[in-house]
């Protein structure tokens, strides 16, 4: 009985490994339609709105080149905010660098590494980066998967059932452990857990009330883009059968920006007649 469960067990593990290792890589105009949203976003935030990203490069396998029309200047952490924001919302990728260089002499002036295996590298926050001709090079890392087949192959038929949930009880502390590390938003220095309704700030946690924690992730998804007011009474209230006045929405916001203080760069911007909009400089 046990060998027969333990050959099926490991007959199921072979042929779902199989299946993994053949599963389609994301598409490379894919790839490139994100890149291009970003450099989109970054013209925008540098109060651009009519020069063109150019067309894209796939410099090789893994790495892209985004480049620009016209020159243009902007804070390091919005180029730092808006990849982690677009890679996570797009599922692109966990792990890449990113490289900012000069045209002329294509010399490195800003680099920053967001890495789940070795830690996160992000100098020079918060630098200004003057007016100029730049190209952002992004490289995509690929993960050094541990491959069970051949394992599975290797040991004895009889063990493998002990094996199985050894590997199974390791895979979910790791699945934890990245979860913890990972399942946030990055808004200037505060890290915005969504699911546990929290901010933390360095050593600081903040908790978020459940109408806060929507408020702060629609404006998250809209960064440097007006919210109407009608949008955040909608999703917030409205969606729960609950009717309020416009006014409870300028309550909700006080309440984010007195939350948000310790970073003087996040700002919330009162639009007269429309909502607010939501900056990180």
């Amino acid at each position: 009985m046990l060998f027969g469960s333990s050959i099926l067990i490991t007959s199921v593990l072979i042929f779902a490994i199989a299946f993994i290792n053949n599963k389609k890589e994301i598409p490379a105009n894919h790839v490139e339609v994100i890149l291009r949203d970003i450099g989109h976003q970054l013209l925008l935030s540098a109060k651009d709105s009519s020069s063109r990203v150019l067309p894209v490069k796939k410099l090789n396998d893994n790495k892209y080149q985004l480049s620009f029309q016209n020159n243009f200047g902007f804070i390091s952490d919005t180029l730092i905010n808006l990849v982690q924001r677009t890679f996570q919302k797009n599922a692109l990728a966990n792990d890449y660098i990113v490289n900012l260089k000069n045209c002329k002499q294509k010399e490195t002036v800003f680099a920053f590494e967001i890495n789940s295996q070795t830690g996160d590298l992000t100098p020079c926050r918060g630098r200004a980066l003057e007016l100029g001709c730049y190209v952002i090079e992004i490289e995509l890392l690929k993960k050094n998967t541990f491959n069970f087949y051949w394992y599975l192959l290797l040991i004895i038929p009889l063990a493998v059932v002990g094996f199985y949930r050894k590997v199974l009880f390791r895979k979910k502390e790791e699945a934890a452990a990245v979860l913890d590390n990972n399942d946030y938003i990055q808004l200037g220095n505060y890290r915005f857990y969504t699911a546990n309704n929290l901010l933390k700030i360095e050593h600081q946690s903040i908790t978020l009330s459940d109408k806060e924690t929507k408020a702060l992730k629609i404006f998250a998804e809209n960064i440097n883009q007006i919210v109407e007011r009608e949008k955040l009474m909608k999703e917030i209230w409205e969606d729960e059968g609950i009717v309020v006045m416009s006014r409870n929405v300028d309550v909700l916001v006080s309440k984010l920006r007195k939350k948000l203080s310790g970073d003087h760069a996040i700002k919330f911007i009162n639009v007269h007649g429309r909502g607010y909009k939501f900056i990180i400089e």
